[in-house]
């Protein structure tokens, strides 16, 4: 049955208790990491609109950034960056947070290959001799095409872009893990969560 529960409804529950645990209110914030800088112990989200993990709107501006909690019993994994907010494969879109403008940005990508109902475990996105995911997003900077896997939405595809886009950080096309973060005091993070890296039903 508790399988049977989404992710982010378990870990809503979780926080509320460690919150009336705290016997004060705080708040609690989601989002995809696009920065994190360690030795200045601070975070940087594009905040989750929707706070659904299932079907997420990261259109959030600007974006927040958080002081880490220095208590590593309260921190998390640390979080991997990226830009990626969003690949809209009905309309050939990529949408990414353009560190320049401090603004998302659409690119309609050309599409070269896409394969669907591609599982974590498919052997597509997963090593299993090494037994580890595959490295995402691949990038051919001489073919011009970028492959992307999006576990979510349990698709794998290559585009092709434009030779401009190709000298833009690897990780302009990488989601950033997404994050729960409570607070009591704004930019402040009292605990951290890598909802992306934990796994509730590993004991």
């Amino acid at each position: 049955m508790i399988k049977k529960l989404s992710l982010f409804t378990i870990l809503t529950v979780l926080s509320s208790v460690f919150i009336f645990a705290c016997g004060e209110l705080g708040k609690v914030d989601q989002g995809r990491v696009i920065e994190f800088d360690k030795e200045k112990g601070t975070v940087t989200i594009v905040r989750d609109k929707k706070a659904n993990s299932k079907n997420p709107d990261y259109s959030y501006l600007p974006p927040v950034i958080y002081e880490i909690p220095k208590d590593p019993k309260e921190m998390g994994q640390e979080p991997k960056t990226g830009k990626r907010m969003k690949l809209d494969t009905g309309n050939s879109q990529i949408v990414i947070f353009d560190m320049a403008t401090q603004n998302f940005k659409t690119i309609t990508y050309k599409l070269v290959e896409q394969k669907e109902n591609i599982g974590k475990e498919d052997p597509l996105v997963y090593d299993r001799a090494a037994d580890k995911p595959k490295n995402f997003p691949v990038i051919d900077r001489e073919k011009k095409t970028i492959t992307i896997y999006s576990k979510r939405q349990k698709v794998l595809t290559t585009l092709s872009l434009p030779t401009e886009y190709f000298t833009l950080p690897d990780n302009t096309w990488d989601s950033g893990d997404e994050v729960r973060i409570y607070y009591k005091e704004e930019g402040k993070a009292r605990r951290f969560m890598n909802v992306s890296k934990t796994d509730i039903f590993k004991k």
